[in-house]
């Protein structure tokens, strides 16, 4: 093999990185250029009235329905098998409703408000009159990608800003379609999105926004804050954590296997407010797990090959998922598999793991979730829950 040979893929590497470095510098030189024209134009015109902001909305819907059923193609395609009724149910549904909402209470929302006035200053008044901010940084995350990007933006707009939404990279053909849908029905002024990976994200949250909202990790939430402390940009953090459900010793164990199994199943519990473990009266533990298992097998009698049940993200997310249980196992857990299924079909669907014998040593219970996990700790009493 010649010198030649041996240096060629070297060289490639070398040019590819230079590409994506030269591609993110011009992503994050964009952001700048679409900051300051939508920071001008709102200065321009810095309280839309009514009637603007409900045709923005209506704008909204509108694009939205045009684009529904390339939209869940493109979830699916992100995470390569999003069951269709769940895109519909989790993402559409609550997408639509909040514009809906938007447009009935808004008239409401722009009135002002009085306030009482102290008798020292009487005959005065006063009252609280309601601004827009200006623009909105959104950053969205990869695993509700389009209802997360869209509640956001139509309350950012419905309160008269305009906004720039930073979509997740995990989700890339969900987020180039979004991206195309919103230059297609807003000028670019009002409302633009961002794609890039994480120094794009980075460079994102650095603007000088008027106000950042970030869904996501802890982890992510802490960098976002840090650097928007830097421009003083207020942030409201919509972060994930761990979500408990404590079953009552006279409640109904079907019946609340059936809720716990339904939440904890929509989207493979790739869900913030999924039930992240559940604490149970010993004495009925059993019946839980029983009954837990039963529900999901009549919800899903099959994960291998299905189309109504959502896979998980990513490879990386995966092999976490697995690592938890593998963790779980070797510190004296109880695995029950649900339809005691294994995976066959080449995906990275997986069916519910119900931990027995959870301790809190196990990183299944230090971390989020964030997947078809779910640890069974028996307790005594309520007290002791």
């Amino acid at each position: 093999m010649s010198l030649s040979e041996i240096d060629q893929p070297t060289e490639t590497a070398s040019s590819d990185q230079m590409t994506a470095s030269d591609h993110s510098s011009s992503q994050i030189a964009r952001m700048k250029t679409s900051l300051e024209a939508q920071q001008k134009a709102f200065q321009n015109q810095p309280n839309p009235s009514l009637q603007q902001r409900r045709k923005w909305l209506k704008t909204l819907k509108e694009g939205l329905k045009k684009h529904q059923k390339a939209l869940v193609d493109a979830i699916n395609r992100d995470f390569e098998g999003r069951a269709e009724t769940e895109s519909l149910l989790a993402e559409f549904m609550p997408s639509l409703s909040t514009i809906d909402y938007c447009c009935k209470h808004l008239a409401k929302w722009m009135k002002p408000s009085k306030r009482h006035v102290a008798i020292t200053l009487q005959p005065a008044s006063a009252k609280v009159v309601y601004q827009p901010l200006g623009v909105v940084g959104i950053v969205v995350p990869w695993n509700y990608p389009l209802f997360l990007a869209i509640g956001p933006l139509a309350t950012a707009l419905a309160a008269g800003n305009r906004a720039m939404i930073k979509m997740s990279e995990f989700t890339p053909a969900t987020s180039r379609l979004f991206a195309e849908m919103i230059a297609d029905i807003f000028p670019a002024d009002l409302v633009t999105v961002v794609n890039g990976e994480a120094d794009v994200g980075a460079a994102f949250t650095a603007l000088p926004f008027d106000h950042i909202l970030f869904t996501g990790s802890t982890q992510v939430g802490k960098h976002v804050m840090t650097a928007a402390a830097k421009n003083l940009t207020p942030v409201t953090l919509e972060l994930g954590g761990k979500s408990p459900v404590i079953i009552d010793e006279d409640f109904p164990m079907q019946e609340v296997a059936e809720r716990v199994c339904y939440g904890k199943s929509m989207n493979a519990g790739q869900t913030c407010v999924a039930p992240d473990y559940v604490l149970v009266k010993q004495q009925r533990k059993e019946e839980f797990v029983e009954a837990y298992l039963k529900a999901f097998s009549n919800m899903h009698p099959s994960v291998n090959d299905s189309q109504h049940y959502t896979a998980i993200i990513n490879e990386r997310q995966h092999q976490r998922l697995l690592s938890h249980i593998e963790d779980a196992k070797s510190k004296g857990a109880e695995i029950r598999v649900g339809n005691n299924e294994e995976i066959t079909d080449g995906s990275r669907r997986l069916p519910p793991h119900l931990i027995l014998n959870a301790t809190e040593d196990m990183s299944v219970m230090q971390e989020e979730i964030f997947g078809p996990l779910l640890p069974i700790i028996g307790v005594d009493s309520i007290d002791e829950a």
